[in-house]
């Protein structure tokens, strides 16, 4: 009663969606795609900075390379997802700072000179990203399948050789296969996470 989005939206972007494991065959267009980030491109992040890049993996010789770089736990799953989608943070976001908030004359400089403290503010902001990605494909009607389990330094090599970007996570994308779902996991309670001041 008290949100805006009915009980179906509610449970395709939170209450019913899960992270899949296997994935049918069939394949996720560019156009789910484009329609996905059309959606994610309105995250809130700092100074509208939006450091979030994308990677779809697409081609064989690319999947090897990047399943090869994957926990084993992960590399039969993303071998065989429909796609795989690598998010990674451009360490150097600042370069389209004019462009994405012009109100603010010499705002690439703000970033200059401390590229620790500019990593640091990529890779929060491209994570409010992350989010937002995965709910733009539960609002497709794909299945998510988000892992942190692979060697950062490995992906980076293979897929951002410029050295500016540093991956977050990789997600398999698709329409959830035959026993996708694990058991829900619990959650904590409102009372165990929210507190008034």
């Amino acid at each position: 009663m008290s949100l805006v989005l009915d009980n179906h939206a509610q449970d395709l972007l939170f209450r019913s969606a899960r992270t899949a494991n296997t994935f049918t065959d069939e394949p996720v267009t560019d156009e789910q795609v484009r329609a996905i980030y059309d959606l994610v491109k309105y995250a809130p992040t700092s100074l509208n900075m939006q450091p979030l890049r994308v990677v779809l993996v697409r081609s064989e010789q690319a999947r090897e390379r990047l399943v090869e770089q994957m926990a084993d736990g992960n590399k039969e799953k993303t071998g065989k997802a429909p796609l795989v989608a690598i998010l990674a943070a451009d360490t150097n976001f600042h370069d389209r700072l004019p462009d994405l908030f012009p109100h603010a004359p010499g705002i690439r400089d703000w970033f200059t000179g401390d590229d620790a403290a500019r990593a640091h503010t990529a890779q929060f902001n491209a994570a409010l990203q992350v989010g937002y990605f995965i709910l733009g494909v539960r609002a497709a009607g794909l299945a998510a399948g988000p892992m942190t389990g692979f060697d950062a330094t490995g992906i980076e090599k293979e897929f951002f050789a410029d050295g500016q970007h540093r991956v977050l996570a990789v997600v398999n994308i698709g329409k959830p296969g035959e026993g996708a779902w694990y058991d829900r996991n619990p959650r904590l309670s409102y009372d165990d996470v929210v507190k008034t001041a």
